[in-house]
């Protein structure tokens, strides 16, 4: 469901400096509302529940604006509409994205991160004495081509996992049910339960994070160019998400899983119900950070920790001014 989030990656460096900023001139209608298009990175879920809950109850529109959200799925790239104006704002699936956007020198910010925790997780059968993560070395592990240049880095970094370990993964669990040794990725939200209402397997789970993945999700993606011209309309945004998340965790769910599922007519409630309970139990949306500063926040720290991992591994050179990357100017800092 949420995997292919990923694909954003290989393409965001299609992004470049040069590209055309969604244009913010004209975006108040003729309520007197300012407009804003916001894409996301894969088809209605309850992993972008926040966004809705404050659409369908009106936290918006109570700030002044007129929320379009345009869902995302196979083969939409978020920083691609970003760079053809056809968005003024998307979501960034994880920190990877921000930084290599930063690196393509694209005049794009993440401005808050409504998922602490990335909830990428790693897949194992029961009975293989898999306890921990670092079990998993030398182990085959099903991967998409757009996770080994992402949380594999992490893995290579932390575990001493190797490239031998990767097998391709298509989205599709039949190989990793046929075979007990092979592991997969997955979203602690979507697969572990799939897995066990489908195959009647309950698998072992591991959640990257809390073995210190550090990287966000569920950025909020906002050109330069809007940032600049309309810093209110950003700052309302945030702050009305901040809310819907709230709300949608901790209230009735029942207004934005109307919404989602008009969107996504596929999503059936008991998967909504599943994620909704997961991402509160594993504190995807309001842990870490968010406990003391509140949801959507970011650090500095953090970054640097992200930054320092992915050059350690080659990814990025260690001359890259990551901090363009991201700003603060929008939420409360967990710490400078």
């Amino acid at each position: 469901m949420g995997l292919l989030r990923h694909l954003g990656i290989a393409l965001a460096a299609l992004v470049c400096a040069c590209a055309p900023a969604a244009d913010t001139d004209d975006v108040t209608g003729a309520e007197g509302l300012t407009t804003l298009r916001f894409a996301t990175d894969w088809r209605a879920q309850a992993e972008h529940g926040g966004f809705y809950q404050a659409l369908a109850t009106g936290e918006y529109e109570k700030r002044g604006l007129k929320v379009e959200i345009i869902q995302g799925g196979p083969g939409v790239n978020v920083p691609q509409l970003l760079a053809a104006g056809a968005v003024d704002m998307g979501m960034g699936s994880n920190s990877f994205i921000v930084l290599n956007l930063a690196q393509e020198k694209a005049p794009v910010k993440a401005v808050a991160a409504f998922m602490q925790k990335d909830p990428q997780v790693l897949i194992a059968h029961p009975d293989q004495g898999i306890e921990t993560i670092a079990d998993l070395k030398g182990r085959p592990i099903l991967l998409s081509d757009a996770s080994v240049t992402a949380f594999w880095v992490w893995l290579k970094s932390k575990y001493g996992f190797s490239d031998d370990q990767i097998r391709k993964y298509t989205f599709n669990s039949a190989p990793f049910l046929a075979d007990k040794r092979v592991a997969q990725q997955g979203y602690v939200t979507s697969e572990p339960y799939t897995l066990e209402k489908e195959a009647k397997l309950k698998a072992k789970v591991f959640l990257l994070a809390d073995d210190g993945y550090p990287s966000y999700a569920t950025m909020i993606l906002v050109p330069q160019s809007l940032i600049d011209q309309n810093p209110a309309a950003v700052q309302a945004f945030v702050e009305a998400s901040a809310k819907g998340w709230n709300d949608y965790l901790n209230g009735d769910a029942a207004p934005a899983d109307a919404l989602i599922r008009k969107d996504n007519p596929e999503m059936a409630q008991d998967v909504l119900d599943q994620a909704r309970a997961k991402m509160k139990s594993y504190g995807i949306v309001d842990g870490g950070e968010a406990k003391t500063a509140g949801i959507g926040t970011m650090s500095d720290v953090r970054w640097a920790e992200f930054f320092r991992m992915a050059t350690e591994q080659g990814v990025y050179p260690k001359t890259l001014d990551y901090k363009k990357a991201y700003t603060l100017q929008f939420v409360a800092p967990a710490a400078k």
